[in-house]
């Protein structure tokens, strides 16, 4: 047997051999890892395998759609794999795409019929586009689909059932300010996990959905600025958590449902703008005043105070009158004739004796039938006898008191009649605020023509007393300071007042004297346009060669430089003011300031910072916290970004508002998208979680 000589082994150190085995089991761990994980080397070699039919419906995608030459669909080419292209993302495990998300990309033409092809779809974000035509009924097809955005664009056409009865199962569905139009399909009822659904600023009629009661997962529910009609159905009670509610601006009718008072989660329920009548209740959302909105439902009554709403005893007992009417007046009609010689007797004793009563009806024959009835003694009485102490400030026209008028907070603005503008001004802000109807405009309580104890002329008007006082105020700091969501929050509240005003009443009505004194805050800081006494109905326009003799004065550096050279108002020249109020709003400084000269006013200061240096001309109050570099330790670098752009945008829209020419100024709608679109960058919010009120 040839014996067998053993190399002898070599004896390693133990640390040693721990140390090779370590790395070793690393390197064949990141080597599974990246087989696993990262599909580079087979994505970038073109293995479409599995997942082709997303590539070419991506492809389908772009050839319908209209983009810039540089925009987010020229990355969607041959050189990448669809996986990385721009707006797309693809799951893990198939490299399916999951996500589509071109919001605020400036994309034009039509929704892709193609799109209903990427059946692993969970998030579909279209929205801020210019898309138009209808919805795709396929999308529907899409079983994962969760999420559809698709607001704020100008599509168009009817909802397709099928959009609500194919797979997808949807949490969000936002296709608010678009023009889509007709009846909701019943079958919505069948989307059972939807959480958020908004379909504000359309056209859809008919009557609410009944259906909709079953979708009990709801916890947003916006309808609002349709042309809803009918009673709000009763199986709404299912919709137990309900968060937020917005019907507003419809022509709903009917009693407030009782069940809203037992919905404990509901924090916000705009129902204004309707037709409602009946008694409104004074528990849950109802007890809190700033949680609920009535106005513009001239027939309802009760609820709390601060609701001001008309005792329901006047109420039924004004509907009880139109409907005897017709047999009141045969009750009328044949004594008619026995009144004659009374009332003419009675008119002579009136007109001898009208200028020696001492209180006569508190509200002139101009207004009679519009507002509550108050007297002179009644203010004098609210006010303390118009105290210095209830005084909250004066103005050309008049000075204003604080004063409690029937339980309520009021603000009584006494006319200085002396003023020979006074008397217009008063029947100005009559004729207008009688007649509107907004969140954002500053709500007339009631006026008063009456003789004070002097055997004076008296006019007073009573508004809603705004706790917050003046923006004016603010920006002087002489109350505090405003935070930079404050402020854009304020700009968008007066921009949609603006727009109200101008595109959404009877008859357009021009303000003439936009500016931060005559913008009010209410307990929530939300901004309400006030003081009328300058403002102009819209009748048919004159010659456009030809000067208007209305005498517009408006406000040094606010008014429009066109009514300088006799103008007749015009929505421009609200636009105008707007623009600088604006500016004053992110700079601190008014156009007044003396650092203005011949040379420079504060739209030029504006424009010349634009759009590198805007830090610079910021207000000194939220400069300290926005200087490059400054951000405290607990603020992201991100954020602070956001904080730049979103102050970028608005003074943008301060200077597009303000050009000098009217034909250069920016449109208040797009204004109003712009300013939202610069707050929702200021809050950052994430696509999984539902939006706030208001956004």
């Amino acid at each position: 047997m040839i014996p067998i000589h053993l190399k002898t082994p070599i004896n390693y150190p133990s640390n040693v051999i721990s140390c090779f085995c370590s790395k070793l089991a690393f390197l064949v761990f990141f080597v599974f890892v990246m087989q696993k994980t990262t599909p580079t080397r087979s994505l970038r070699s073109f293995d479409y395998s599995g997942n082709d039919t997303d590539r070419k419906a991506l492809l389908a995608i772009k050839s319908q759609l209209v983009d810039h030459p540089d925009g987010v669909l020229s990355s969607w080419n041959n050189s990448v794999h669809h996986c990385y292209w721009d707006g797309v993302t693809c799951g893990r495990k198939h490299n399916r795409v999951t996500v589509l998300d071109l919001n605020s990309r400036g994309l034009a033409g039509k929704i892709p019929d193609s799109l209903g092809n990427l059946s692993h779809l969970s998030e579909i974000h279209l929205d801020y586009n210019n898309l138009e035509e209808g919805i795709p009924q396929n999308i529907g097809n899409c079983r994962s689909l969760l999420e559809l955005t698709l607001s704020n664009n100008e599509l168009n056409g009817t909802l397709d059932s099928r959009l609500f009865t194919g797979s997808a199962a949807f949490i969000q569905l936002d296709l608010s300010y678009n023009r889509l139009t007709g009846s909701l399909p019943l079958e919505i009822s069948k989307q059972t996990s939807l959480g958020d659904l908004k379909l504000s600023a359309n056209k859809f009629s008919g009557v609410l959905p009944e259906g909709l009661g079953e979708c009990t997962e709801l916890l947003y529910v916006y309808m609002d600025r349709n042309s809803f009609h009918g009673d709000i159905p009763s199986s709404y009670s299912s919709l137990t958590s309900v968060n937020e509610v917005d019907f507003s601006q419809n022509n709903l009718s009917g009693p407030i449902p009782a069940f809203f008072s037992e919905i404990s989660s509901i924090y916000y329920l705009n129902l204004s703008q309707n037709d409602f009548q009946g008694r409104v209740p004074t528990n849950s959302v109802f007890a809190n005043a700033s949680a609920v909105i009535l106005n513009g439902n001239s027939k309802l009554c009760g609820g709390i105070p601060q609701l001001h709403l008309p005792r329901c005893i006047e109420v039924e007992k004004h509907l009880r009158k139109q409907t005897n009417k017709f047999h009141v007046l045969k009750l009328i009609i044949p004594v008619i004739s026995a009144l004659v010689g009374v009332l003419a007797i009675a008119t002579g004793l009136y007109m001898a004796c009208k200028r020696k009563e001492k209180v006569p009806l508190s509200v002139g024959s101009e207004i009679a039938g519009t507002f509550m009835k108050v007297s002179y003694d009644m203010l004098l009485k609210a006010t303390g006898g118009f105290s210095s102490e209830t005084l909250l400030g004066s103005g050309s026209f008049g000075s204003v008191y604080k004063g409690i008028l029937d339980g309520k907070t009021v603000a009584v603005k006494v006319l200085d009649l002396k003023h020979h503008a006074a008397s217009k001004s008063f029947m100005a802000e009559c004729k207008v605020l009688r007649n509107v109807r907004h969140r954002n405009l500053v709500d007339l309580i009631t006026a008063c023509v009456s003789i004070d104890f002097h055997r004076h002329d008296f006019k007073a008007l009573v508004y809603e007393f705004m706790p917050n006082g003046s923006l004016g105020a603010w920006l002087d700091e002489a109350v505090g300071t405003l935070s930079l969501p404050q402020r854009v929050d304020i700009s968008i509240d007066v921009a949609h007042a603006l727009n109200y005003l101008h595109h959404e009443c009877e008859t357009p009505i021009v303000h003439c004297d936009l500016k931060p004194s005559n913008i009010l805050l209410d307990y929530d800081m939300v901004a309400q346009v006030g003081n009328f006494g300058l403002a102009r109905f819209l009748t048919q326009p004159r010659h456009p060669n030809q000067s208007s003799t209305i005498g517009i004065t408006g406000t040094i550096g606010y008014a429009a430089p066109e009514y300088g050279l006799g103008s007749e108002a015009s929505t421009s020249g609200d636009v105008y003011s707007y623009g600088i109020l604006l500016l004053e709003l992110m700079t601190g400084k008014s156009p007044t300031n003396i650092m203005f000269k011949e040379d420079c006013n504060l739209h030029m200061h504006a424009e010349a910072a634009l759009p590198d240096q805007v830090l610079q001309i910021v207000d000194p109050t939220l400069e300290n916290n926005l200087t490059k570099g400054s951000y405290d330790r607990w603020e992201t670098q991100d954020a602070h970004q956001r904080k730049v752009e979103c102050i970028k945008s608005v003074i943008s829209v301060g200077v597009s508002c303000s050009n000098h020419l009217p034909q250069d100024r920016m449109k208040v709608s797009d204004a109003i998208n712009t300013l939202q679109a610069a707050r929702d960058i200021l809050n950052a919010k994430k696509r999984h979680n539902f939006p706030a009120r208001g956004s």
